[in-house]
C-alpha cells in the first residue's frame, strides 16, 4: 500500500469496527455494490468453532428503492453517505439483531413466530409513544400512520423482524423486516425482500439460540472488514 493510499483509507480504518458478539454463530451478509444500490447479494454463514463456513448458494435480494442509509454516525465515512430515516426509501445499512418470524399461516421454526391477525399492526407515526413497535390492536384511530401487518398480498406471509432503531429514535426509521419480494427486481420501502422459497429456506435453517444476526453493507466497507471478522 503506498503511503498516499494509506492515509486516504487510514480514517476508514479507524472507524470500521463493527464486531460480531461471541455468541452469534449465524451470520446473514447483504452486500450491495453501493450506498445507492437498490439490489444485493445476501450470503448466509455459520460459525463452526472459530470458523464461519458459507451455507447455501449466495441469494439475490432487493433492498429500499433508494439504496441504504447508516444507522448511526459512528458507521459514516464520507459526507456524502447518510443515515436512514422515516419515510427516505432506504434499508438500514449496519449489524442487527433478529428477534422473531411472523406469517400468516402456521410454522414451526426453531425461533419465535407471531401468525399475524388483522389486529397486527406496526406503527410508523413517529410522534407516537408507539413508535417502531408491533402491536396487536383493535384501537387504530389513535395512530396517525400504521402498518397492517395482515395484508392483502403475500408480502409478509413470511417474514424476519429486524431489531432496527432499537431505542425507538424518533423519525429515524420504523417496521423493518426481512420479507418476501414483490417481483424479482421490485425494490422495497426500506426492508430487504426475497423469493418466497429462498426465504422459506433461511428461515428454516435459522436457529434462535444461534443468536443470528444480519449484517448490510455496501461493497467499499465489507471489503475493510470481512478479514477481521473472518468472513470470506
Amino acid at each position: 500500500m503506498t503511503k498516499k493510499l494509506f492515509y486516504l483509507l487510514f480514517p476508514l480504518f479507524l472507524n470500521a469496527q463493527i464486531n460480531l458478539p461471541t455468541e452469534t454463530k449465524q451470520l446473514l451478509l447483504v452486500n450491495a455494490n453501493d450506498m445507492n444500490s437498490s439490489i444485493a447479494t445476501l450470503q448466509a454463514y455459520e460459525k463452526i468453532n472459530t470458523i464461519w463456513i458459507k451455507k447455501f448458494k449466495p441469494i439475490k435480494v432487493n433492498l429500499g428503492r433508494n439504496g441504504l442509509g447508516w444507522e448511526n454516525n459512528s458507521l459514516k465515512k464520507i459526507n456524502s453517505e447518510v443515515l436512514k430515516y422515516e419515510g427516505d426509501g432506504k434499508a438500514p445499512a449496519g449489524l442487527f439483531s433478529l428477534s422473531g418470524f411472523f406469517g400468516y399461516n402456521k410454522h414451526q421454526f426453531d425461533f419465535p413466530y407471531q401468525q399475524l391477525s388483522h389486529s397486527d399492526i406496526c406503527v410508523d407515526d413517529s410522534k407516537s409513544q408507539d413508535y417502531n413497535k408491533h402491536l396487536q390492536t383493535q384501537n387504530i384511530s389513535v395512530y396517525k400512520s400504521f402498518e397492517i401487518m395482515k395484508r392483502t398480498d403475500n408480502l409478509y406471509e413470511l417474514g424476519i423482524f429486524v431489531d432496527y432503531n432499537k431505542k425507538n429514535l424518533k423519525k429515524r426509521g420504523s417496521c423493518i423486516f426481512i420479507h418476501i419480494q414483490r417481483d424479482e427486481n421490485s425494490p422495497t420501502a426500506g426492508c430487504t425482500s426475497m423469493s418466497k422459497e429462498k426465504l422459506f429456506k433461511i428461515m428454516k435453517w435459522l436457529k434462535f439460540s444461534k443468536k443470528p444476526m444480519l449484517l448490510q453493507l455496501p461493497s467499499s466497507r465489507l471489503l475493510l472488514i470481512a478479514p477481521r471478522l473472518g468472513l470470506e
